[in-house]
């Protein structure tokens, strides 16, 4: 019984352990290779949308649709919905178009966080005083 025992050891030693660890680095290859194809797939596809933008009217237009770029001597001029088409109700993300805020509301928050202000720093004297309030521009 023991000799099989050895001998069952020293298979599993010389056999079992080696095979599964290059069963394993395969694997790892074959995702490694996987990964390999799929970013060979992308640099091709980015060189297609590169040749394809490569011409002048392709710039252009590119230019114009995306960045909202003119040619020099030309203006850019943007027609805005009115009031009416429920554009400005939707939240596209650009503050141009969101709504104007009312001036008195805008003045009571000034006084608000001007009154804080004064009362923050009312112990600070002399020159920490004038150097506190020059950088209370980062708040």
């Amino acid at each position: 019984m023991v000799p099989l025992a050895l001998v069952t050891a020293v298979a599993m030693l010389v056999v079992w352990f080696p095979l599964t660890t290059l069963w394993h680095q395969q694997s790892e290859i074959s995702a490694t290779n996987a990964q390999i194809a799929a970013i060979n797939k992308q640099s091709q596809d980015l060189k297609d949308q590169a040749r394809s933008v490569s011409t002048k009217a392709a710039e252009e237009m590119l230019a114009r649709e995306q960045y909202q770029l003119v040619s020099p001597g030309q203006s850019l001029i943007q027609v805005l919905p009115g009031e009416g088409t429920g554009y400005v109700s939707q939240s596209t993300g650009d503050p141009g178009l969101q709504p104007l805020a009312e001036p008195l509301s805008a003045t009571s928050l000034n006084v608000a966080t001007s009154a804080k202000r004064a009362t923050t720093h009312h112990s600070l004297t002399g020159y920490l005083a004038r150097f506190v309030r020059t950088l209370e521009f980062w708040r």
